[in-house]
């Protein structure tokens, strides 16, 4: 059995990096030492409205914190997936249900299943890498 390989595309990662909107990141919360805690101060920085997701509900960022996606008010843009493999496909699949664009699974989650699952949906998908690495990757 060979493994299906993804692959990012770059015009998707440009405009989901380029484009203003609302990032739910999964997995945020107050603690600094967490790649999440940089990578939402780095979309706030290039004019992302971020919005913390998290069992804790903490605000981070100054942005209100909300325990699961369900909770979050609004339309969400891109769920950001900062969560173990294991669990990205329920995250995934709650994106879907919630109405989001797109799912960016973070540097090292990785899950196929749901990420076909996303494209199927209409989600766009960028997996197994982060924003700040690839915004200065493309030079944003």
């Amino acid at each position: 059995m060979t493994s299906v390989q993804h692959e990012n595309d770059p015009a998707v990662v440009r405009r989901l990096l380029t484009t203003p909107g609302r990032w739910a990141v999964v997995g945020l919360s107050t603690n600094r030492a967490r790649a999440a805690y940089g990578v939402a101060a780095y979309l706030q920085g290039h004019g992302m409205e971020i919005v913390p997701v998290h069992p804790r509900a903490e605000a981070v960022h100054g942005a209100s914190g909300y325990a699961t996606l369900a909770d979050v008010p609004g339309e969400i843009d891109v769920v950001d997936v900062f969560v173990n493999s294991t669990l990205a496909g329920g995250i995934v699949d709650e994106a879907i249900a919630r109405g989001a664009r797109a799912v960016w699974l973070q540097l090292g989650v990785v899950d196929h299943a749901a990420a076909a699952r996303a494209r199927d949906a209409g989600l766009a998908v960028v997996m197994d890498t982060c924003p700040a690495i690839e915004g200065p990757r493309l030079g944003l």
